[in-house]
């Protein structure tokens, strides 16, 4: 299944994307939704309201309660600049006001002049997990949602910390929908990642080739905090970026940015630079 939060007459719903309409979940986002122990058959079993035509689609998640993010995670990627596989995950954060649809324009602040393309898989929580170990954190994972960690460089490198340059306002394209965990077109060893700009493809890779895959990392972060549902965990993004290119190559005014993922969809939003 396809699940998503579309915008409606000022405010948003819940719903189920199907092929030639949306259901509604009878819930106003999917953060609220997946909070119901039994989503997954209430999913399959909707018959609400239906929207028909072009959709509007919020963030997948409007307001989780935590969006954390994975670096230096493919395999590859890592071997190819001469560093060691790490023996844990490397940790940042989001707040939720990063966020955007999958086709809102992407904010290029103002104050940077370095920002960055990072094409990711995004994984949903879908029930509270602690202490997990790997089936427990399996069976946790809503499903799985494209997202593009647009990065400010310049901000990033200012300290050892990167979530100064990882969270600016209204920069983090997620979505259109989650793909279900269960659903076939997921449940593969790897799916095909790709990120374009302007129409030149950037970034290619596998997702088979995570150092942590989802439910590694699903048991790791349960470790330290309890998962609920609607958490996201942002896994990490391959070779391609734009600061490692010679010379480097950055997002601006205009830009096209296309995230897409093998199975689960892609988002695709114009950039615009900040004014005040």
């Amino acid at each position: 299944m396809k699940l998503a939060t579309i915008r409606v007459n000022g405010t948003t719903r819940a719903v189920r994307v199907d092929e030639d309409k949306a259901v509604d979940l009878g819930e106003s986002d999917l953060v609220a939704f997946l909070r119901h122990s039994d989503w997954a058959t209430r999913a399959a079993d909707a018959d609400g309201d239906t929207y028909e035509g072009a959709l509007d689609y919020a963030p997948v998640v409007v307001a989780p309660e935590k969006v954390v993010c994975v670096g230096l995670n493919y395999r590859t990627h890592i071997l190819e600049m001469g560093r060691e596989l790490p023996s844990h995950p490397t940790l940042f954060s989001k707040f939720a006001r990063a966020l955007v649809g999958a086709y809102d324009d992407v904010t290029l602040p103002a104050g940077s002049a370095q920002m960055d393309w990072e094409a990711e898989l995004g994984v949903v929580i879908g029930a509270e997990v602690r202490h997990a170990d790997t089936e427990q954190a399996r069976a946790a994972i809503a499903g799985y949602t494209v997202l593009n960690d647009v990065t400010a460089r310049d901000w990033q490198y200012r300290t050892t910390q990167w979530d100064q340059g990882k969270t600016f306002e209204a920069t983090t394209p997620i979505g259109p929908w989650l793909v279900t965990a269960d659903d076939p077109a997921v449940s593969a060893q790897g799916l095909s990642l790709t990120c374009e700009v302007d129409g030149d493809t950037v970034q290619k890779a596998d997702t088979g080739d995570l150092v942590f895959d989802p439910a590694a990392l699903v048991a790791y972060l349960s470790e330290i905090v309890t998962l609920v549902p609607g958490d996201v965990i942002a896994t990490g993004t391959p070779g391609g970026v734009g600061h490692a290119r010679k010379p480097a190559r950055y997002l601006q005014d205009g830009s096209l940015l296309v995230t897409r993922i093998e199975g689960i969809g892609e988002t695709r939003n114009t950039c615009r630079r900040e004014t005040r």
